[in-house]
């Protein structure tokens, strides 16, 4: 029976949990979810955690969160003074923004707090810092 190899394209199941049990996503009411290994589409603990698996074989994976999203990195905590918020936009602790850099690049941001004349964004990925547990069954492998 073949083994999840790099390179393989593979189907699972999965579902991810936070260490205190929180579920933060599922493939469970959808279709399973389908990659190719090696092409680093996924964090790289999920990709080492179902090399070796076969088909129909479940497994509990726990991801470090350097093998996840990694740690949370204060330099992408900032403050922006209001004046530089378009003025239809009213914060809310929560929100998610999205800033351009000057190269052209869009960053996913999301409000941390709201003070008088500014607010503190968060560009870290909302996992970042996280251990992650993930169950997975591989559902198929087409080598």
């Amino acid at each position: 029976m073949s083994q999840v190899k790099q390179n393989d394209k593979v189907k699972v199941h999965y579902t991810g949990k936070l260490a205190n049990g929180q579920v933060f996503d599922s493939s469970i009411e959808r279709e399973p979810m389908e990659f190719q290994m090696g092409q680093g589409q996924l964090i790289p603990g999920f990709e080492n955690g179902i090399i070796d698996m076969k088909v129909n074989e479940k497994k509990t994976i726990v991801i470090p969160s350097d093998q996840a999203y990694g740690e949370v990195r204060e330099e992408l905590i900032q403050e922006v003074p209001n004046d530089r918020l378009p003025p239809e936009i009213k914060p809310e602790v929560g929100m998610g923004l999205v800033s351009t850099t000057p190269e052209g690049q869009e960053i996913q941001l999301v409000v941390k707090e709201v003070k008088d004349n500014a607010i503190v964004v968060d560009g870290n990925h909302p996992l970042a810092g996280q251990e992650l547990t993930f169950d997975v069954e591989v559902i198929a492998i087409n080598g």
